[in-house]
């Protein structure tokens, strides 16, 4: 009986928090971004850029700090220190015989240390330094969806539209440049979309989260399917469906919105990952036993 009553309680608080405007915009949001990174993060995994999407997103702590320091919206400093991050990145990883995580690691330790010395400069609360590194998916603006619904629908189209060359430069480098697709173009014009993708889910999801927005959904639907476009169906549909479970969770418990979608988007990982190795171990059995009869 109390058991049912708690869910009673829980059911009521979630239909009141859904009338707060703060909510639905972080409804919104938060699906949005899942979209997003669930599409951008298929193509991140298989061509193992996760660590770059790291490096970004740790970086941009310089743009936000610079624009806490001029006192402009940390989203539009945000934006272009990160676009500018990541192509500079790539450039000097084409540049260098360096190995690519040697390079990352130097520029984002460089980056970081600029970021933290920036941060001494600014006098007062610096509250909005902490949200930024872990996130507050409530205090999102409706420009800050309206800018994650165009980068979601520039990245669907652009990707789309170039699907073909997309497949060719992520399963075999070599194969595409055989092919005739140019490699340095589309490598460059994917880092593009993934730095501004990092940029406008930084201020709901936070520094330290964000790369998990891009990864765990997509290594999920790795574990699901082999096939590149179901792959992407499901790792799209993941993204999606973990942010809303993830306000949900959040709203009956009382957690922070950020990890508490991260923690949804875990949890679905280890579930299917454990249904998968079962499914296996029965396969593996099962002949093992026709053959014995």
């Amino acid at each position: 009986m109390d058991l049912v009553l708690a869910a009673i309680d829980i059911n009521t608080d979630l239909i009141n928090l859904l009338q707060y405007p703060f909510m639905q915009r972080a409804i919104v949001a938060g699906v949005l971004m899942g979209l997003l990174c669930g599409f951008l993060g298929s193509f991140v995994a298989l061509r193992q850029l996760s660590f770059f999407s790291h490096a970004v997103g740790h970086a941009a702590l310089v743009g936000v700090a610079i624009g806490v320091l001029i006192q402009v919206e940390p989203t539009w400093t945000l934006l272009p220190f990160t676009l500018l991050f990541g192509v500079a990145v790539l450039y000097l990883i084409d540049q260098t015989d360096l190995w690519s995580d040697s390079v990352l690691n130097i520029v984002l330790s460089g980056a970081l240390a600029i970021g933290v010395i920036l941060t001494t400069f600014i006098k007062g609360y610096r509250g909005n330094l902490i949200n930024i590194l872990f996130g507050d998916i409530l205090a999102v603006t409706w420009t800050d969806i309206s800018l994650t619904a165009i980068l979601l629908v520039i990245s669907v189209t652009v990707l789309l539209a170039t699907l073909r060359q997309q497949i060719l430069l992520t399963l075999n480098q070599a194969v595409a440049k055989v092919q005739g697709v140019s490699i340095q173009f589309h490598r460059y014009l994917f880092v593009v979309l993934l730095s501004l993708t990092v940029a406008v889910a930084i201020k709901a999801i936070g520094i330290l989260l964000v790369n998990a927005f891009l990864v765990i959904p997509a290594a999920t639907a790795k574990l699901l399917s082999h096939q590149f476009k179901p792959y992407l169906g499901w790792s799209v549909a993941i993204g999606g469906l973990s942010s809303i479970a993830g306000m949900i969770v959040s709203g009956a418990l009382n957690f922070p919105s950020g990890p508490s979608i991260v923690l949804v988007q875990f949890c679905l990982f280890l579930i299917v990952f454990i249904v998968a190795k079962l499914i296996s171990r029965t396969r593996i059995v099962e002949p093992r036993k026709q053959s014995s009869h």
